[in-house]
């Protein structure tokens, strides 16, 4: 399924979203904002439901950043810069959306991920790197500060003290660097990223996918949260869980010592 600037292609239960714009190396226009967003509308209405989601890049790169042709450019007509505007109406929506999304999400980092890009690649639940890509925050070579929740993600991922240290000297951070500092889940050679990309896709799509679900919403709650609150939510989430088909499943094959048939419902 293709869209503008954007590939979707659904493998039964995993959705693989591909930024499709490799002659300026996915860079993030509002064009393919919206595109990524008419993707995540056809996933929420796919049938069988989608219970995994891939993005990645096509091409050399993840995504370079925001796109600083055109829009991005000057002033609007309210005579607030066209870089605030845009972050408060595309792409804050967008983080958002990812951030909430039902079920787990795998960014596959093919390339540079920089400025806006390394942010949606920092959203992913699993972070899988190529060898070759590397991370930066490219905002002080054009005068602009972090965004789409860089500076909430680098620095509980990597410490207060490299988070300010990327984001101030603009320097790149290498794949095998970052999964030293644990930014990233893990890192493959270059040319078996997606095939291990979908290998782990697969299995998270085969999984108790509500669960997982709730999972992932419990960590992102985490970051915010006192200890009393957070086994709190872990206790209104248990019993959502508790509550579902496999859940059931994975206790009866559990006892009858066999693999557990989830169905993500």
């Amino acid at each position: 399924m293709d869209f503008n600037r954007v590939d979707l292609n659904v493998d039964g239960a995993v959705a693989t979203i591909r930024l499709n714009h490799p002659e300026v190396l996915n860079a993030l226009s509002p064009e393919m904002v919206d595109s990524l967003q008419q993707a995540l509308d056809a996933i929420a209405e796919a049938a069988p439901p989608v219970r995994c989601v891939v993005l990645t890049g096509t091409g050399r790169s993840f995504s370079s950043g925001a796109n600083l042709q055109g829009r991005l450019q000057g002033a609007n007509t309210n005579g607030k810069s066209a870089a605030g505007t845009l972050l408060e109406t595309m792409f804050h929506p967008l983080v958002r959306r990812l951030r909430n999304l039902d079920v787990p999400l795998i960014t596959a980092v093919n390339g540079p991920a920089a400025g806006a890009g390394m942010s949606l690649a920092l959203l992913g639940d699993l972070i899988l790197c190529a060898r070759s890509a590397y991370f930066l925050q490219a905002f002080r070579r054009i005068g602009l500060v972090p965004d789409c929740g860089a500076t909430w993600l680098l620095p509980r991922l990597v410490g207060r003290a490299r988070a300010v240290e990327l984001s101030l000297l603009g320097e790149k951070l290498p794949a095998a660097t970052a999964l030293a500092w644990g930014l990233v889940s893990r890192v493959y050679d270059d040319e078996a990223l997606i095939s291990e990309t979908m290998k782990l896709a697969r299995d998270l799509a085969g999984g108790p996918t509500r669960a997982l679900g709730l999972t992932r919403k419990l960590y992102w709650e985490s970051e915010g949260n006192s200890f009393e609150e957070q086994i709190d939510l872990e206790q209104r989430l248990q019993r959502i869980a508790g509550s579902t088909e496999d859940f059931r499943e994975g206790v009866q094959a559990f006892l009858e010592k066999r693999p557990a048939v989830f169905r993500g419902c």
